[in-house]
């Protein structure tokens, strides 16, 4: 029994250490992007180019994090995971997604400053960069009080693309991870009840 629990809490630590050096990954990949973006603002990237990146790039981004939560689901659905570990992951995606959207927001305004309704002026560089990740974090959690607004066609999309993340991650992943563990568990079982009266 003792045994069991050492084999256990090593697999529980591996586990948890690779989660953090991959979350710590996307991270830093996520912050790289942004950073490789506006060094190529500064070097005058045309706005015929940077416009067509900055969808891609967001599209690409949004693409990752929903495959992602879907794998993150499946995979604390076969391990049994706690629901609670599972929520930790979660939001450490959730936080990824909105920093991601809050830097691709920052960009857009940075290609074009009339791409949302806030009048920056004096903000500091840290000031305009905390403004989109303000709104990105008002846009994921459905509050939306109108005082920064989308006003471009590339600002309206990137912003709904963000909305229909946010509602596929918390209406259909979040509130339902009980239903669906279950429910892929009791599938598993029926599979596996099949395949033996199969071999019987």
């Amino acid at each position: 029994m003792a045994e069991s629990s050492l084999t256990f809490r090593a697999f529980f630590v591996s586990g948890l250490r690779l989660m953090i050096v991959r979350n710590l990954i996307e991270f830093v990949a996520i912050i790289a992007v942004w950073v490789g973006f506006q060094h190529l603002l500064n070097r005058d990237l045309p706005l015929s180019a940077a416009l067509p990146l900055m969808i891609v790039l967001s599209l690409a981004k949004t693409s990752f994090f929903g495959v992602e939560n879907i794998r993150q689901l499946f995979e604390a659905t076969r391990s049994n995971q706690p629901y609670h570990r599972f929520m930790l992951l979660m939001l450490i995606n959730m936080t990824q997604i909105i920093l991601s959207f809050g830097l691709d927001f920052h960009c857009l305004h940075c290609i074009n400053s009339s791409s949302f309704s806030v009048d920056l002026p004096d903000a500091t560089p840290f000031e305009t960069v905390f403004e989109f990740v303000y709104y990105s974090t008002l846009n994921f959690t459905f509050f939306g009080y109108g005082d920064v607004t989308p006003q471009t066609v590339p600002a309206k999309f990137i912003t709904m693309t963000e909305i229909l993340l946010a509602f596929v991650t918390v209406i259909f992943l979040l509130s339902d991870f009980i239903s669906l563990k279950e429910s892929l568990g009791k599938n598993a079982g029926d599979a596996s009840k099949d395949t033996r009266s199969i071999e019987t």
